[in-house]
């Protein structure tokens, strides 16, 4: 923090900092302040420029085992091979230097997409910014659910009540104010500032910013961190992994070829150049980069489609989920609760038909509907007259209700004001405040579920009269009937209180039962087609709600999630995950073969995701409230609406629906699957060629055969039929069938038996078609080694640009296929030649690369030999050896 906020009173902080709470700052101000302060980033996500990106490509090992060839070429005066080496070392930072150029750049646009927002008064007015603009100086307003995106001196409060655990690690809330305190108070106990990074568990406030980026605690914090080494995400560690292990495989071959070539008699330099050359080929050094972009792409991709991906590893992740959690209002449903059944006195229910623009035919008890509007309207957290970021819609369902009543919420809550309020509570599931009615008497308003309000009332109201409450049976056969017909209900219930004066102990005791509320909130229409594809893709659908059992088995079965015979078998209550015993394989059985848990509560939702990770599931989990957080962050893929979620779900989350459609996490899925198959497409490809450049040289070295390929020819073959290729495949649309195949297993090698027995054996076919044509060329032909070494290098450029057709896999048709079908491959193949091409022609670089003229039928042989390749690629694959 800039300096002591907390020990000066908040006044004084506005005054300092030259703002003014009514109007806060200017835009010209805050342009200024901007340019001053810099962007609100914390250290973790500070921008990388594009020096510290070129500077990076010098660290890379192959910048070094090159500048070691080009060292070589100088000392044994081999002016023109050194000259080449040292464009390849500029051709390879060059291409380096932008592949990372635009993997960086495409994850800070998809962070910007990502972006959170806060609220801030401006000119007067309260707008929404992203947190990254805000400046010391402006004034912050938050409420529940949010996340404080700065160091804050707090101005204002009601109720307010912060979640501190990521700084403190306590997960009880903490309780503010605006008070002044004294010097040299720890973090811990500063009550009046709010920190970035913590969430707002109760209550609103408003605050003046003191501090952003990395001046904040949590800044500070991060910054204590740098030194740490950074571990990357898990598919980062497993391909720097496989490419730790290629280094030593390409080791133990390629020394022993260099090796053996000297101890043949070959030319020192030419063997000492190829052996550079080779474990340049063979080590995939783009490998990170090139998989980088192909993920950002996909990301950027779903972005467009409403789906945002905030962490990289989280594209790995959905690629094997086998489970998805969700909740029911919003996700299956359509979010739309409109009151459609009112039930006073008990059996005196009306059906009642809401128009839109229409009023609706009121209930005939006026003493009870008078207390139901009063309660609808007072014991609600929707705040008239404001952007809302985050409302539940059962409160504006509750206030549009009262509107078609021809009633003024803001009249009644004018009339009415709160003098106490106990916000929803997910264990007792209600919420109640105190509004005062007279001088010197109060009402206590109270909502929330029947079987939770239903033992706190001993009266009820019959025909305006208060009576004992003798009936409740026949109240709970009536929620039952509800609820069975899909209906949401809440009951309310009251009292009055005498005197300003009243005990919170006894708040909810001895209350009148008003009446039962039922809302309508149908099914998505879309979420049945849905479900029948998560059914095919082997992912198991949960739903995980705190409504009904009744309520939510229709809608369950409505959307396909339970068929008519499973019924309540495949649903459980919260309750009885209380007491049920999941360390007996009969428990864990019923557990797993659950698709419906009711009236859950937050920790239960919790200790639910974390068996299922037991049981080997992989968990994608829906949130929208910060009482999810905890699952979210626990769960292996957290996902926050992006609509109704509050700002801490949507900061705990990995992927954010900005739509809240349940559909989009089947896109996900889908994406992150074949973005999978792309990275292992890229691997078996590039695998596969550089195995085919070592056996060649090995066993040429070993028949001594005039050398198929040169030093300076094996890193044009690393620079051209390497990259585009394998890029191309990362552009494909992917396979059709991704969400018709089991998710992959969670602890599955990116590189499986399968996938290194074809990259072995497209090896082999690369190998003999370049093998083949030197003997050919060799003891049938009788050509001179220039002409067998150029003859075997166009082979293994033809051979290599083919090899790409042999990525699909086996079981479909080699014809059509995403491939195939893919034009940027196509594109690839004719770039690559195009390069060969003018290699050949121009002077210079033919003469670099010891290039000689061939006529067309030593070319046509070359094309020939290349597609042989192919062939016997295709015909392993019909015996079934490859995928």
């Amino acid at each position: 923090m800039s300096y002591n906020a907390f020990a000066f009173p908040w006044e004084q902080v506005v005054k300092d900092l030259n703002s003014n709470v009514a109007k806060g700052l200017g835009a010209h101000e805050v342009k200024s302040r901007l340019a001053q302060y810099g962007e609100n980033y914390l250290p973790a996500h500070a921008r990388k420029g594009k020096l510290a990106i070129l500077k990076d490509q010098f660290a890379n090992p192959i910048f070094y085992i090159l500048s070691i060839a080009a060292v070589l070429s100088f000392v044994f005066s081999e002016w023109l091979e050194a000259i080449t080496v040292c464009i390849v070392i500029l051709i390879t930072i060059l291409i380096g230097f932008f592949m990372e150029l635009s993997a960086v750049r495409s994850l800070e646009l998809l962070r910007d997409i990502g972006q959170m927002e806060c609220r801030v008064i401006r000119s007067g007015k309260t707008v929404k910014v992203p947190v990254t603009q805000l400046v010391p100086g402006d004034i912050l307003t938050f409420g529940i659910g949010d996340v404080i995106a700065a160091d804050a001196r707090l101005i204002s409060t009601e109720n307010l009540e912060m979640k501190e655990a990521i700084l403190t690690g306590e997960s009880t809330p903490v309780e503010k104010d605006s008070k002044t305190l004294g010097q040299n108070i720890p973090v811990t106990d500063q009550k009046n500032i709010v920190f970035k990074g913590t969430s707002v568990n109760r209550g609103s406030g408003k605050a003046i910013v003191v501090a952003i980026g990395s001046g904040t605690v949590l800044g500070e914090i991060q910054l204590l961190g740098e030194s740490a080494e950074e571990t990357g995400h898990p598919l980062d560690k497993k391909l720097n992994q496989l490419s730790k292990r290629l280094v030593w495989v390409t080791l133990a071959f390629v020394f022993p070829i260099t090796l053996f070539g000297i101890l043949r008699g070959q030319d020192l330099l030419i063997m000492l150049e190829t052996g550079i050359a080779l474990a340049v080929a063979t080590i995939p050094e783009g490998l990170p980069v090139v998989v980088t972009i192909a993920l950002a792409r996909g990301m950027l991709k779903l972005s467009k489609k409403k789906v945002v991906i905030k962490k990289m590893e989280a594209v790995e992740t959905l690629g094997s989920i086998t489970m998805v959690a969700t909740d029911k209002t919003g996700t299956l449903t359509e979010d739309n609760m409109t009151v459609h059944t009112v039930g006073l006195d008990c059996g005196t229910f009306q059906k009642l038909d809401q128009g839109k623009g229409q009023s609706i035919k009121a209930p005939t008890n006026k003493r009870a509907l008078e207390q139901l509007v009063r309660t609808s309207v007072l014991c609600n957290d929707i705040i008239l007259g404001t952007d809302q970021s985050y409302y539940d819609s059962i409160d504006l369902g509750l206030l549009r209700f009262v509107e078609k009543l021809d009633k003024d919420p803001q009249k009644i809550r004018e009339e009415f004001p709160e003098v106490y309020k106990l916000p929803f509570d997910e264990e007792m599931k209600l919420m109640a405040t105190v509004n005062k009615t007279g001088s010197s008497s109060s009402c206590v308003y109270v909502k929330g579920a029947f079987e939770s309000i239903a033992p706190l009332c001993t009266k009820k109201l019959d025909n305006g009269n208060i009576v004992q409450l003798d009936n409740i049976h026949e109240w709970e056969e009536s929620v039952e009937q509800m609820s069975s017909q899909g209906l949401r209900t809440i009951a309310m219930a009251y009292k009055e209180v005498e005197g300003a004066n009243f005990k919170k102990a006894e708040l909810l005791n001895d209350l009148v039962l008003i009446g039962i509320v039922g809302f309508i909130d149908p099914a998505r229409e879309d979420v049945k087609a849905i479900m029948d594809i998560y059914n095919k893709a082997g992912v198991k659908v949960v739903m995980m709600t705190g409504d009904h059992p009744k309520t939510a088995q229709k809608i369950a079965e409505d959307i396909g999630l339970l068929t008519k015979a499973e019924g309540e078998s495949a649903l459980m209550e919260g309750k009885e995950l209380d007491i049920v015993n999941i360390k007996t394989d009969e428990s864990k059985k019923h557990l797993l073969s659950t698709k419906v848990f009711a009236r859950v509560t937050p920790k239960q939702k919790l200790d639910l995701i974390t068996f299922f990770q037991k049981q080997n599931h992989v968990v994608g989990m829906f949130g929208d409230g910060i009482n999810d957080v905890p699952a979210l962050i626990k769960s292996d893929i957290g996902i926050a609406m992006g609509r109704r979620g509050t700002e801490a779900a949507r900061e705990a989350a990995d992927i954010i629906l900005k739509d809240d459609r349940f559909g989009a996490v089947e896109l996900a899925i889908r994406q992150g699957r074949v973005i999978y198959e792309h990275i292992r497409q890229f691997l078996v490809y590039l695998l596969s060629c550089n195995l085919g450049e070592i056996i060649i040289v090995g066993v040429a070295a070993l028949l001594n055969l005039p050398s198929p390929l040169l030093p300076l020819q094996i890193l044009f073959l690393n620079l051209v039929t390497d990259i585009f290729p394998a890029l191309a495949l990362g552009f494909g649309k992917g396979v059709q069938d991704a969400m018709d195949r089991p998710p992959r297993k969670s602890g599955e090698p990116i590189m499986t038996p399968l996938l290194w027995k074809s990259t072995f054996l497209y090896g082999i076919s690369i190998t003999c078609a370049v093998l083949g044509i030197t003997l050919y060329a060799n003891y049938h032909l009788l050509l001179n080694p220039q002409q067998i070494n150029n003859l075997a290098f166009y082979t293994l450029i033809i051979a290599q640009l083919l090899n790409v057709f042999n990525m699909p896999n086996r079981q479909v048709s080699f014809l059509f296929n995403e491939v195939t079908k893919n034009p940027w491959v196509w594109g690839a193949i004719v770039l690559s030649l195009t390069i060969t091409a003018l290699a050949y022609v121009i002077p210079s670089t033919s003469q670099a690369l010891s290039l000689v003229s061939l006529n067309w039928e030593q070319l046509q042989l070359s094309v020939l030999f290349g597609f042989g390749s192919l062939a016997l690629s295709q015909i392993f694959k019909k015996i079934g050896f490859v995928q």
